[in-house]
């Protein structure tokens, strides 16, 4: 198709094939997101707002910072994660994280963090399951060794503990829900916090468990003890006897 031109170019630039078609591919992106309704839509009679790359960031996020103090610095490690809110003012109103910054004086990691960051938001914008996040971070191993948290959990690494704090964060919008414990295994706890309570004593790490307990291999908490013949949890109530 031939354009005529009849006005004097002042101004203009070159655009790679890359480029182009990344623009091409996130404008029909945003188009099959607007113009396809999906079954469910179709039965409500309205569009329901779904998180994709293309969507706009609003002026306003909703967001949660959280303080991390580890003994790997003496500065306090600052993790901030902002929720987009779909579909508000309806039944199927929900958060989903948008995007997440660290802030800390320490400005030893500064540029694995940033970088760790910038991802992290990627794959929050990408849409549908993000909650894969959380073990792969979790899984992460510092050569050197880990540490305790207050409370006798065991973390491997400074970045095992930015994906304890995300989990937490999808905890509290809803996207990971907490199975918790049964009747039987609360009641197996109890049995067994209660034969410990008289011997119990308050260490270091502020932790409430006996003092010779281990680490458990589920929750990374020091509450594993041998009791009638079994190695049992009694934070999580895990046991090797089943």
């Amino acid at each position: 198709m031939t354009v005529k031109i009849d006005k004097k170019i002042v101004k203009f630039t070159v655009q790679s094939r890359e480029e182009l078609a990344a623009q091409q591919a996130a404008e029909a992106a945003r188009r099959k997101a607007q113009e396809e309704p999906e079954p469910v839509q179709e039965a409500l009679g309205f569009s329901l707002e779904q998180m994709h790359e293309a969507l706009e960031r609003p002026e306003m996020l909703l967001g949660s910072t959280y303080k991390v103090k580890t003994p790997l610095s003496e500065h306090a490690m600052y993790i901030t994660i902002n929720d987009i809110v779909l579909n508000p003012g309806t039944p199927h109103e929900q958060r989903r994280p948008f995007e997440v910054f660290i802030n800390s004086k320490n400005m030893d990691h500064f540029q694995w963090i940033v970088a760790l960051t910038r991802i992290i938001s990627a794959v929050f914008r990408k849409g549908g399951d993000v909650t894969f996040l959380v073990e792969e971070l979790k899984s992460v191993f510092d050569p050197k060794g880990g540490y305790f948290k207050r409370g006798g959990k065991y973390m491997p690494s400074l970045v095992a503990e930015i994906g304890d704090v995300i989990e937490s964060h999808l905890r509290l919008i809803g996207l990971i829900k907490d199975e918790g414990l049964d009747e039987h295994q609360k009641k197996l706890i109890a049995e067994k916090r209660a034969e410990y309570e008289a011997g119990a004593r308050t260490t270091q790490n502020g932790s409430s468990f006996p003092e010779g307990a281990t680490l458990c291999g589920k929750c990374h908490t020091k509450a594993l003890i041998f009791m009638d013949g079994c190695l049992t949890c009694l934070n999580c109530g895990d046991s090797k006897c089943g």
